[in-house]
């Protein structure tokens, strides 16, 4: 990695870690008050029904990694022209994308959620409101896509990092009137949110026109790049529906099988998982252009560089943040919730090991996505990913209790990431001996060494604050050693040290 570049990611990794740390506090207190002041009930009612509207997005997950692999892969070439093609076709695709959605997901979900889904009668005009306002959120959304894009392939994570920290507020200030608001809290909350993401869209639009040439092509229509960027997408939607279906398909069988509170305790963990993974998506981010730049400019040694990077670092730093609140779920649940659900701890627990097996996955699918050739990776992963859900709603009818859709998921992401390496393998010529040495292997010692200090605290002590604080104490101390004395390569401890070297003279000079 090139001295400027390198200074380019971490320096962007370090503006949205900023934006990552405020909107992780933030967020915590945000769905804390939300909880408290809807109820259970009707918390679990907003994630399912509001999770029903994600169905009907499909294609617009699709066209989302065509649209970001495209416009990266034009800046990756310079060329301004193609670029400028590409944002808008994107923008008329998303924008007719945006209103087949709503015109199929309103009469589809308003069956859907008067005939199948479990919700008190009492509740069920709230949960037509929610869902409304959900479809109107996704419009604003599935159109915003081509300017997120853009803003991500140039790299302007500092606008990213602002934008974000201002969206996590207005949430918040939205949450702090919901307490005092008069009218059904469960409207006003869904309310709320398509506000501040009708904000967002002026805020969007006004950046990326001011500062990006392509930005203000405005919606074009290239036969040629549409059914190139619409092929590309077709087979991504394999792919992308498969995560889509199993998150939100688990989610309905839970509701059907064991009703609302059920989801509350599944979307509270998600919700954890969720603000956890964050931080580990702000290095992603920062690292994933170069990435697909990298292939365009068929410099594939620095793109497999780049993988194990990104792999092994989100992967390290997910563990550091999960593995004190995966031992001290009951105690951390209990002090920010007060009154927690049943299956909740137990759900936090396998989406933390889940998420670790995601750190890895992520940066392998965007290196396929990157080629363009994603015909049989698509076809082959998402097959898989698919059976989560079927498999899940066989052992729900069986008899099984709810944790046994976190087994099935657990144990096809394992078989998913094995396949996904040796599909990774053909189209970058990837070396699976060098990604064992450089991945697999100091991950797995590390999540084993990490382990061994805080477990032990963990089983001397008596539950209490004591022992949470000391747990992360040894999580830190641990996993930091690890990662600097055995993770790191010498190039990269000598880069920490310069770093550290540097900060320490800055503050003598000052």
């Amino acid at each position: 990695m090139s001295g400027s570049t390198s200074h380019r990611v971490a320096k962007n990794t370090l503006i949205l870690y900023v934006q990552v740390v405020v909107g992780l506090l933030v967020g915590l207190y945000t769905s804390r008050i939300v909880l408290q002041t809807l109820g259970v009930e009707d918390f679990g009612i907003y994630n399912v029904v509001g999770g029903v509207i994600t169905f009907f997005g499909l294609l617009n997950s699709a066209m989302s990694s065509s649209t970001s692999r495209y416009l990266t892969f034009a800046l990756g070439r310079q060329d301004i022209e193609l670029s400028k093609t590409y944002f808008g076709v994107s923008l008329f695709v998303h924008f007719v994308i945006a209103v087949c959605i709503c015109l199929v997901a309103g009469p589809i979900g308003t069956w859907f959620i008067e005939h199948r889904m479990v919700i008190p009668d009492d509740r069920l005009d709230a949960a037509f409101w929610v869902f409304y306002c959900s479809i109107a959120t996704t419009f604003l959304a599935i159109v915003n896509v081509p300017l997120g894009a853009t803003i991500i392939a140039h790299e302007k994570m500092g606008f990213l990092a602002y934008f974000s920290i201002a969206d996590t507020l207005l949430k918040l200030g939205g949450v702090l009137v919901l307490q005092v608001v008069g009218a059904d809290k469960l409207k006003a909350y869904a309310l709320i949110l398509l506000t501040v993401q009708v904000i967002g869209q002026v805020v969007y639009w006004t950046y990326c026109y001011r500062n990006f040439m392509e930005a203000k092509t405005g919606m074009v229509w290239n036969k040629r790049v549409v059914k190139e960027m619409t092929s590309f997408a077709g087979w991504s939607l394999i792919g992308d529906s498969a995560v889509v279906l199993f998150t939100e398909g688990v989610n309905l069988l839970l509701n059907i099988f064991f009703g609302a509170v059920v989801n509350a305790a599944r979307g509270i963990a998600v919700q954890v998982q969720g603000l956890l993974m964050r931080f580990v998506a702000g290095f992603q981010t920062a690292i994933n252009p170069q990435i697909t730049k990298s292939y365009a400019g068929n410099d594939l040694a620095y793109m497999h560089k780049l993988i194990y990077t990104s792999s092994k670092y989100s992967f390290f730093l997910m563990l550091l943040l999960s593995l004190p609140i995966f031992l001290e779920a009951k105690v951390v649940l209990s002090i920010w919730l007060g009154t927690v659900p049943e299956y909740t701890v137990e759900f936090l627990r396998f989406m933390f090991v889940i998420s670790l097996i995601d750190c890895l996955a992520n940066p392998l699918v965007l290196s396929a996505k990157a080629t363009g050739r994603i015909r049989q990776y698509q076809l082959i992963l998402g097959t898989l990913l698919l059976t989560i859900v079927p498999i899940s709603y066989l052992f729900l009818k069986s008899g099984y209790s709810p944790l046994i859709v976190f087994w099935v998921h657990l144990i096809i992401v394992l078989i998913g990431q094995v396949a996904r390496v040796l599909l990774i393998r053909r189209l970058i010529n990837l070396s699976v001996r060098q990604y064992m040495s450089n991945v697999v292997w100091p991950c797995l010692g590390g999540m084993i060494v990490s382990a061994i200090f805080p477990v032990i605290c963990y089983l001397s002590l008596t539950p209490s604050i004591v022992r949470l604080l000391s747990v992360g104490a040894l999580t830190v101390f641990s996993t930091a050693s690890y990662v600097y004395f055995v993770a790191m390569e010498h190039r990269e401890r000598s880069w920490v040290k310069n770093l550290v070297f540097m900060k320490k003279m800055s503050l003598h000079e000052d």
